[in-house]
């Protein structure tokens, strides 16, 4: 059964009519299947944290709700109870860091850099660079949001490599390497990067099937930054 329709299911029979409310709901309903649980949290941070960082830019656009929907690939039939989150969410008198700290307990107390909260910041800037322009309120929301998540600056820098390169992408950046670095271990970096991010990898750790555009995004970047390096080697 889709995601949606559990949490559909269960928007239709709470009363609850603030985001914090419906949280907590969900973690109490969804307590016996963890795994469950952890799809529903992942789902539920990224429409809260969505809606937080439209208020934050102050401005929706079209680009930005198409994107929204590249992520979510919401079903017609629950695209209204997305809807309702979204617009509680921005409703809610409760700051974004809120819904960070509730989320960076996805992975428990000291876990720096956590697979899974990447991957919701990688969502968020898919959104955000959706119209061509990753603003500065945006990119100080993000900033914001990976300290929340404990994800250290040299690996915020990495993500912010793959989406947003004013002044041209820096190949070894993304991947993660110095620019003095062996093709070879270029190689096995760039192998070791695309297995890790693989949409079987994403789904197993809790990521739903719904947000696999996140995991094509970034094995994009990750094709892009090894071929940039292979061509510079081959012609030097």
């Amino acid at each position: 059964m889709s995601i949606w329709v559990r949490l559909g299911d269960f928007l239709s029979r709470t009363s609850a009519s603030a985001l914090s409310g419906i949280v907590e709901g969900l973690r109490t309903v969804f307590e016996g299947d963890p795994q469950l649980r952890r799809r529903v949290a992942f789902s539920v941070a990224m429409i809260a944290l969505s809606a937080k960082m439209a208020k934050a830019d102050g401005v929706v656009t079209q680009d930005e709700i198409r994107a929204f929907h590249e992520i979510f690939a919401v079903p017609q039939s629950e695209s209204r109870n997305v809807a309702r989150l979204y617009d509680l969410a921005k409703g809610d008198v409760a700051g974004f860091e809120a819904y960070a700290e509730r989320m960076a307990r996805l992975c428990g107390s000291g876990a720096r850099n956590c697979a899974v909260l990447e991957d919701i910041l990688d969502g968020l800037f898919h959104i955000a660079k959706a119209d061509g322009v990753l603003h500065e309120r945006e990119l100080a929301f993000l900033q914001r949001v990976s300290r929340i998540f404990e994800i250290d600056e040299d690996h915020f820098d990495r993500i912010l490599a793959r989406h947003a390169n004013p002044d041209g992408v820096d190949p070894y950046l993304v991947l993660g390497l110095p620019q003095d670095a062996p093709f070879e271990a270029v190689r096995r970096q760039y192998r070791r990067l695309v297995a890790e991010n693989h949409p079987d990898v994403l789904i197993g750790r809790g990521v739903p099937e719904e947000f696999v555009a996140i995991a094509n995004d970034r094995i994009a970047a990750l094709n892009a930054a090894y071929a940039q390096i292979e061509r510079t080697r081959q012609r030097a």
